[in-house]
């Protein structure tokens, strides 16, 4: 299983729309939208009003990324917004275990994600109860920055945990991810890659997602 997601981040928020049914048409598997509260993270983003109004125009899986501050305050707005995964920062859930069990009694696919000085083992007593992980291969907040080498080890460390314990764990990561290092952090064990520049600053999506699958 290989799956690209373009993050819309990059994409042209003018035409935010258009821009979701030119991957759909061009190969996308999932859409990953980044919520950000410019507290937990230094910037803005969206809300569920705008997922919502997105889930009208594709069918494609949302991978909805919550970086923000208190993200149990917000769960049944994403999850009633049409969130397919819902992931939330291990760095930000005060009451991790509560959080993923609510998340998937509401019918939605839990995940949590690391940034990058936080180790796996942070996550390691509630792995099994997780439907995703993701490592961040770059510090969140924007897009556009380059893949950080070191996470290589983590994303291999990740891995060897989710083959043990929890093999029904997607492992996916996100930033900086293009078609020059995919194979090394595909190769390193991860399975979802969350491509947002590199897609959406290509001439050519179809080609771009074609590449980072192959």
């Amino acid at each position: 299983m290989r799956i690209i997601a373009p993050s819309i981040l990059s994409a042209d928020f003018s035409h935010l729309g258009e821009e979701i049914r030119a991957v759909e048409a061009a190969g996308a598997d999932w859409i990953h939208i980044d919520v950000m509260d410019g507290h937990f993270v230094p910037n803005l983003t969206i809300g569920p009003g705008v997922v919502a109004s997105l889930r009208k125009i594709t069918r494609l899986p949302f991978d909805v990324h919550l970086m923000i501050a208190e993200p149990d305050r917000y769960l049944d707005a994403f999850l009633a917004a049409g969130s397919d995964f819902l992931t939330v920062h291990v760095e930000a859930a005060v009451h991790l275990h509560r959080t993923i069990a609510y998340i998937k009694e509401k019918g939605c696919k839990a995940g949590v994600s690391l940034n990058p000085a936080t180790p796996p083992a942070m996550i390691e007593p509630v792995l099994a109860d997780l439907d995703l992980l993701l490592i961040m291969t770059v510090n969140p907040g924007f897009g556009g920055q380059k893949f950080i080498p070191t996470m290589i080890p983590k994303i291999q460390a990740a891995r060897r945990m989710i083959d043990a314990t929890a093999p029904h764990v997607l492992l996916e990561v996100d930033g900086g991810i293009t078609t020059a290092n995919i194979g090394a952090v595909a190769a390193a064990g991860a399975v979802a890659f969350v491509a947002g520049n590199a897609v959406f600053s290509s001439p050519d999506y179809r080609h771009t997602i074609a590449a980072l699958k192959e």
